[in-house]
């Protein structure tokens, strides 16, 4: 039997605050969440949705922890989520081939390959110029080598969350379309949240609103360190076979998903809470393909998407709770890495609510460690 721990709400309808609501609901602790506009409409539901803890920097190692615990989730919810919703989320595996296009980064490279060999649930390569385009003929010629990574998958990350809202809903979690404009504290306690000029009682509130999360800080009288960093990405129509491999060059990406078509990507523009797909995003993102996969260049293109992904000033999560308020915890700070990351954060959410404690240490991730 869970332990009584009272009314939990969740700020935040992203993976992070839906996977929280699955495990408190996995453990028999109903919860509410509450969203502004609706589940997954920002970074969490327009995100690239691949999934590789192996490739995760820095190298902290709680947060290595994390993405493996988040692998090993995906893998878990990727067999369940469309026998039990009838929601497709395009979950597989597919291997990960980085590109290099410049010969003086083997060496770092190959030291970097040595180092995750030894990860058991990866096979990593490092290959030369030749043998990658044997794997794929379509790669530019002026490729020098590629690191080819056996173990990634991919996921639709829209899909994802909308099946995952819908498990949760089915195990007892309420969710609420509405804005939070303040907290209710009680002798330096939570007791309820203040939305659309009605009150929510709860005993515990997680905030989980991406880089939304610094608006709490004015309701906590504590500074949330997490600001926007805007992400576009493409989606092309293009002749001919589907790409086999997520490809991958200085922080871009290409592949062929689920609905076949070709997502592209990606920018890391600091524009504030502006969320608007723009040319210049486009036509940066169409540089790097281009530059990856030169055959694509007459696509066509289908969707233009931009997001919001939070980003702490070390680029670590922020997990744990505030100083001044009992019963609040933060998480929150996953940037680009939020659908791999955010089902172990939602797992350890859940824990420090039920249990107090949580199987990967979260000190790393102290919201008052920038103090």
């Amino acid at each position: 039997m869970a332990k009584r721990v009272g009314k939990v709400v969740i700020i935040g309808g992203g993976v992070v605050g839906l996977s929280t609501a699955y495990f408190l609901a996995q453990q028999g602790v109903t919860s509410t969440i509450i969203e502004r506009d609706t589940v997954a409409s920002h970074s969490s539901g327009f995100a690239y949705g691949g999934l590789s803890s192996i490739s995760i920097t820095p190298l902290e190692p709680s947060l290595k922890m994390i993405a493996d615990d988040g692998m090993n989730i995906h893998r878990y919810l990727g067999s369940i989520l469309e026998q039990k919703t009838g929601i497709k989320t395009g979950y597989r595996k597919k291997p990960l081939l980085s590109l290099v296009f410049d010969e003086s980064d083997i060496p770092p490279i190959q030291e970097a390959v040595e180092q995750r060999q030894a990860h058991p649930d990866y096979r990593v390569t490092l290959l030369t110029a030749k043998e990658t385009r044997n794997l794929e003929p379509r790669v530019s010629e002026n490729v020098k080598a590629a690191v080819l990574i056996e173990g990634s998958a991919e996921v639709d990350p829209l899909r994802f969350n909308l099946a995952l809202a819908k498990l949760t809903e089915g195990m007892g979690t309420e969710i609420l379309q509405g804005t939070v404009t303040s907290v209710a504290v009680d002798k330096n306690r939570v007791s309820g949240v203040v939305m659309d000029d009605q009150i929510l009682d709860c005993d515990h509130l997680v905030i989980a609103m991406g880089p939304w999360s610094t608006w709490a800080g004015k309701w906590l009288g504590f500074e949330v360190k997490v600001t926007p960093l805007k992400g576009q990405i493409i989606r092309l129509k293009v002749p001919g076979e589907p790409i086999k491999y997520s490809m991958g060059w200085n922080g871009n990406y290409a592949t062929t998903k689920s609905d076949g078509l070709v997502w592209a990507g990606t920018t890391e523009e600091w524009v504030g809470f502006d969320e608007t797909p723009t040319q210049s995003g486009r036509e940066y993102i169409t540089r790097s393909l281009l530059k990856m996969m030169p055959y694509i260049e007459n696509a066509q293109l289908v969707q233009h998407t931009a997001c919001l992904r939070p980003v702490t000033p070390d680029r670590l999560p922020i997990l744990g709770h505030v100083p001044n308020v009992k019963g609040v915890f933060l998480a929150t700070g996953a940037e680009r890495k939020v659908i791999v990351l955010g089902p172990s954060m939602g797992r350890i959410t859940a824990d420090m609510i039920i249990n107090e404690t949580s199987s990967i240490p979260i000190d790393p991730f102290s919201p008052t460690r920038f103090e």
